[in-house]
């Protein structure tokens, strides 16, 4: 006898087979970062005081890697603790560049400014990561002579083994918003970006040492300490978003905290977890009320739980994340660096992870954690990225940052090129506000979409004059193909199309006759 299944029951399939429809789906716009982190040599360099030609190597290896799986952005470590990546009047060289910290390298460069141009060259945005308070990692205070700890060591505590500044101090936050507005004044970024350390995380029965501060300029508004450490907190990240939109309004401003704002069990409003430390209880960070006042254009929390996991399941947590984003951005931040370990045997973890972000029209994208993962191809992740990354893709444009579109290419042209393939050519607009173009193919008879991604082929970057050109050697014989080419401003917002070009290519390759 055959059943019927109740009305209810069929709905839920539908809505499952949709879901996974649509995760299979590589969306057009979607962010794909990974950070490159520098504190102790993670990522990049790979040891101190190598030499500046396997520095500039290793760099660039790393983007060619992150650009062929289909990265669109790099989160690059400028400031790992107190220190810097580039000349600063405010603070000292990295010791993780040369060995000792307040030591350039010989011959001289700047890496901030060789690392924008070469992610740039790449088209990656550029996101600068900052550590706002750390300044060492190990229990010893900072050496170098020209740090502002010889000077000012009141701003400075200890707690678990490292040197912090005090975030309750007015003028240790002050002098940490000027190093950053420093580097947002002269530099070429895209992004200024935070991780998860503002106040420490809460070591047992340890109390952060800031009772000074705190009886110094917080006691008197504030009757609980918690409290004065979130203000602390809310004003640094407000001051930082004011001075940074009114420096250049085009610079993001994101953040990537703990992946738990805080458990149900403490607040209504808090996620179906038990995690033992969150951050609006432990780092005093209330990362809700940032994006509800409209400080920061993203946030990329922290998930580098598995599905399934118990006490802190990326399912339950990247569905909360996506109802709690008051309209700004959500990256979430994926934990690749646990392929393979406890958790992760699952060789499709990641995969299925993607592919449930792409079910939450409020997920806009992923960061992953950390660059030396896809260098070293653990697990074979690379393969895994090209499954779920099988197309380019731009960044998501932010509405509310006011950036009008460029004006469409003009003159859009094509003929055989020396090699294999078509040669395309266009005219930059007038306007010249392009940063960037989209090239889409159809074939004869398709429907012009030039909103799926399977029809974006390329993404080329401007060249500094008129003549722009890029060369498609995907072509087969004897085929019509459409082509249509965009124009995209620095923020990501794309132009009408140019027109369209259609052309049929011939028996040989390079050989092609237009209509």
């Amino acid at each position: 006898m055959r059943h019927r299944l109740p009305m209810k029951i069929l709905a839920v399939l539908f809505m499952l087979v949709y879901a996974v429809g649509n995760a299979q789906t590589s969306p057009k716009r979607e962010l794909r970062a990974a950070w490159i982190a520098t504190v102790a040599n993670i990522d990049w360099p790979s040891q101190k005081g190598l030499s500046v030609q396997q520095q500039q190597e290793e760099y660039v290896r790393i983007l060619d890697t992150l650009q062929h799986i289909g990265m669109n952005a790099v989160v690059v470590q400028v400031r790992p603790a107190g220190d810097t990546f580039y000349p600063s009047s405010y603070e000292p060289w990295s010791e993780f560049l040369s060995g000792t910290q307040g030591e350039y390298l010989h011959p001289y460069y700047n890496p901030l400014s060789f690392m924008i141009e070469q992610a740039k060259l790449r088209g990656l945005e550029f996101h600068a990561w900052f550590n706002p308070y750390r300044v060492t990692m190990k229990d010893q205070s900072p050496t170098a002579a020209q740090h502002i700890f010889q000077k000012y060591p009141e701003w400075f505590v200890s707690y678990g083994g490292k040197w912090y500044f005090d975030p309750g101090h007015p003028k240790a936050r002050e002098f940490v918003l000027q190093a950053i507005m420093e580097t947002v004044k002269h530099y070429d970024i895209d992004a200024v970006h935070f991780d998860d350390y503002f106040y420490p995380y809460r070591i047992a029965n340890v109390d952060f040492p800031d009772s000074c501060s705190y009886a110094d300029y917080g006691q008197i508004k504030f009757d609980n300490k918690d409290d004065w450490r979130r203000d602390n907190v809310d004003f640094f990240v407000e001051e930082l978003s004011r001075r940074i939109k009114q420096e250049k309004p085009h610079v993001k401003f994101g953040i990537s905290p703990f992946g738990v704002w805080r458990n149900k069990d403490h607040d209504a409003d808090g996620s179906d977890t038990q995690a033992g430390q969150t951050n609006y209880d432990d780092l005093y960070a209330d990362v809700l009320k940032w994006m509800q006042e409209g400080w920061i254009d993203y946030i990329t929390p922290q998930l580098y739980w598995q599905l399934g996991f118990k006490v802190a399941d990326y399912r339950v947590l990247v569905k909360w994340w996506s109802e709690h984003t008051y309209g700004k951005h959500l990256y979430v931040g994926q934990g690749i660096y646990r392929i393979g370990g406890k958790g992760w045997e699952d060789p499709d973890e990641i995969v299925n992870q993607v592919h449930l972000n792409r079910t939450y029209s409020n997920v806009k994208g992923s960061m992953y954690f950390s660059a030396k993962l896809f260098l070293a191809n653990k697990e074979n992740v690379n393969e895994k990225m090209h499954t779920v990354y099988p197309h380019p893709a731009l960044v998501p444009e932010m509405p509310w940052i006011k950036d009008e579109a460029p004006q469409p290419p003009s003159f859009l042209t094509a003929h055989g090129s020396q090699g294999n393939g078509i040669e395309l050519q266009w005219r930059d607009s007038l306007s010249r506000s392009s940063a960037y173009y989209a090239v889409y193919r159809f074939k004869e008879n398709e429907v012009i979409n030039v909103d799926d991604a399977m029809n974006l082929v390329a993404i080329v970057q401007r060249k500094p004059y008129v003549n722009q050109n890029w060369i498609d050697n995907t072509t087969k014989k004897r085929t019509t193909y459409l082509y249509m080419v965009t124009s995209l401003n620095r923020l990501h917002n794309e132009s009408e199309a140019s027109h369209t070009l259609t052309l049929k290519t011939r028996g040989k390759h390079g050989k092609v006759k237009m209509h």
